[in-house]
């Protein structure tokens, strides 16, 4: 049973094609098909919106640590700080696909205003250098990232001076995450004082060391927990007030392609012996890369189980159709039709379903997230993004294509197997 002519087709897809128009007399199936690509739609289209902001959200908040921290971070594994950061830093530059590298300090302290005391992080930098490495230049709200270079002269009472007697001195230069300034209160021009526990030791043990910076400049990362509790000194000034002499804490390494940071890090590690070792940006951040990841999974699969429902209805459509069109499937067999191709008819019916479904679905989807991107805004200053980020991948589209269709084929097999083991003379016996 086959049909003739230029653009010869199988029979079974015209068959099926007429079985999914129901006749006058019976409306039901055409709701019941309706209500089943209706089903797949919603699903690809909720499944494509999800997945695209899951993405969008991952993408951003990876953009935003590489953006604040460099892709690779080298340390010494026998010494807390290096002493020959120079020449480690030139054979750092040697290794394929580095960028470039600089050193810098990492200690903790206290910051000290009129206002308050903030536990935070300070980093000492070379600020020609930061700039080739990280996109802190990039993130100054206020000031410059070269102002860190020139001393600020300030005009303040010294302690235990007379009321009313002020001098000036040449202070150093700090700049603040926009966070932790709102909270001590300060700003571009004012200063504050640094307290370091590693101080001279006494007869009383360790005295703290204080000494007073001038806010030169303001950053904003986009992430609170940076803004919040990072700040940034002049690598020399770091040397000289830590007391670390001509050491450093560690190299900052910029490199070709950040998903191959790993593997680079690896060749640093080869290139400067076991005394040394280099973590990428994704070692330092996994925790927070590996929950976005499963969240991004778990959204997904249930999603999908939107889609299983619709298949379902998928099932209820072609068991209530194979009931209607019993005596067309006897007539059908009684003319040659063999088990395998009843089974087609009912099976290319669920994957029309499923087609159309999906097809309709990926552009609603597309749709849905460009609604969200245009008219959905949010204030910058409170949730430190404007507009919710979307980005889809085709591999994205292409699973969630694949699993709708997939699902629909599936929900195919029972009616269809039904259909085919119908019996001939049992479906005409009363007519």
């Amino acid at each position: 049973m086959q049909r003739t002519g230029a653009a010869a087709l199988p029979y079974e897809i015209f068959v099926g094609l007429r079985y999914l128009r129901a006749k006058r007399r019976n409306r039901t199936i055409s709701l019941n098909t309706f209500v089943s690509v209706a089903g797949i739609t919603l699903g690809v289209a909720a499944l494509i919106g999800a997945v695209g902001i899951m993405t969008g959200f991952r993408e951003d908040l990876q953009s935003k640590l590489i953006g604040t921290t460099a892709h690779i971070i080298v340390q010494g594994r026998m010494k807390e700080h290096m002493t020959d950061y120079a020449r480690l830093t030139e054979r750092i530059l040697t290794v394929p696909d580095v960028v470039a590298a600089t050193p810098f300090v990492f200690h903790q302290v206290l910051l000290t205003t009129q206002s308050g005391v903030q536990g935070i992080i300070v980093r000492g930098i070379d600020p020609k250098r930061e700039a080739t490495v990280t996109e802190l230049a990039k993130n100054i709200t206020a000031g410059q990232l070269l102002n860190l270079l020139t001393p600020i002269k300030v005009t303040q009472a010294p302690t235990g001076a007379p009321h009313g007697e002020r001098r000036t001195a040449e202070t150093p230069g700090i700049i603040l995450g926009n966070e932790l300034a709102r909270k001590l209160n300060v700003g571009v021009g004012d200063t504050v004082n640094v307290v370091s526990p590693a101080g001279p030791i006494s007869a009383m043990g360790m005295v703290p060391k204080i000494r007073t910076f001038a806010v030169v400049g303001l950053f904003s990362s986009g992430m609170f927990s940076y803004d919040s509790s990072l700040a940034y000194i002049e690598l020399g000034e770091a040397q000289r007030f830590f007391n670390l002499g001509a050491s450093v804490t560690g190299i900052e390494v910029k490199v070709t392609d950040v998903f191959r940071a790993g593997d680079i890090a690896h060749q640093i590690e080869q290139a400067l012996g076991f005394s040394h070792g280099a973590r990428d940006w994704m070692q330092m951040n996994r925790n927070t890369i590996s929950a976005l990841k499963l969240q991004k999974t778990m959204m997904f699969l249930l999603l999908v189980l939107i889609t299983v429902v619709a298949s379902f209805n998928i099932v209820s459509t072609l068991t209530m159709l194979v009931k209607e069109k019993q005596k067309e499937i006897a007539i059908l067999k009684a003319m040659g039709a063999t088990e395998r191709s009843i089974r087609r008819i009912f099976m290319l019916n669920g994957l029309i379903i499923g087609l159309v479904g999906t097809a309709v679905g990926i552009p609603l989807g597309y749709a849905f997230l460009w609604l969200i991107q245009t008219y959905w805004t949010f204030d910058p200053t409170v949730y430190e993004i404007s507009t919710i980020p979307v980005h889809v991948l085709t591999e994205d589209v292409l699973l969630v294509a694949g699993s709708a269709i997939l699902i629909s084929f599936l929900a195919t097999i029972y009616p269809a197997n039904q259909a085919a083991k119908l019996e001939p003379v049992a479906a005409l016996r009363y007519d």
